[in-house]
């Protein structure tokens, strides 16, 4: 459980498959702009459809007004936990593997026009491969901020100078400080795919050496 909702393991009482369910806060759900985010993590994992995100079934909301959505129950370890809490290195080729997957997850979101703007090693996580049992495959998590810029028509990039519209609000700074690109602070409706390669290239930099290239938000 955190500040703004908990999530459920649960299982479906037909066919046994397990889910896992996420629920905002009914308090926070009546928030238009929280409530947007909130959902918003299932439309753009929907968007993208790839096996490095985490698959989202279906949304909806409650009659007391929490917001809910049911995902693939994920049974692993986020870098985090795996590396980063426990201070441990991970050999190089075990990097470079976890980096590869997380990258071509990465480009098929940008493909599609998704900006996660909050990779962190909290957000990547390791769960068992079905087909390489010894080895992991990557799982991006937590689309909420994910910035999902609309393919405008001509005449509208003609307007606006080509400039795609955004879901946030000017002069707003989201993500994780100490992995945001630095384009992000203060102008998170601006920034593309770049500002997600940036912020993965700390989160390798932290995994092999142990430590941020600084240590301050500022």
């Amino acid at each position: 459980e955190g500040g703004m909702g908990i999530v459920y393991e649960a299982e479906h009482h037909t066919i046994g498959r397990r889910a896992a369910v996420k629920v905002m806060h009914a308090e926070f759900a009546k928030n238009d702009e929280y409530a947007k985010r909130f959902l918003n993590e299932a439309r753009a994992v929907n968007i993208i459809r790839h096996p490095g995100l985490v698959e989202i079934f279906e949304f909806g909301q409650e009659a007391d007004g929490s917001l809910y959505i049911v995902m693939e129950f994920l049974e692993g370890q986020s870098l985090f936990d795996r590396y980063v809490q426990p201070a441990v290195r991970p050999k190089p080729v075990d990097a470079a593997r976890i980096g590869e997957q997380a990258a071509r997850a990465l480009a098929a979101a940008h493909e599609k026009n998704v900006v996660h703007r909050d990779l962190k090693p909290e957000n990547l996580m390791l769960v068992p491969d079905p087909v390489r049992p010894t080895e992991d495959r990557v799982k991006i998590l937590d689309f909420g901020i994910a910035k999902v810029a609309r393919r405008p028509a001509p005449e509208a990039q003609a307007r606006d100078g080509g400039k795609r519209a955004g879901r946030t609000g000017a002069g707003s700074s989201l993500g994780t400080p100490l992995y945001m690109a630095p384009e992000q602070h203060g102008g998170a409706e601006d920034v593309d795919g770049r500002a997600d390669v940036f912020s993965f290239g700390l989160v390798l930099y932290e995994l092999l050496s142990g430590k941020l290239p600084y240590e301050t938000n500022s």
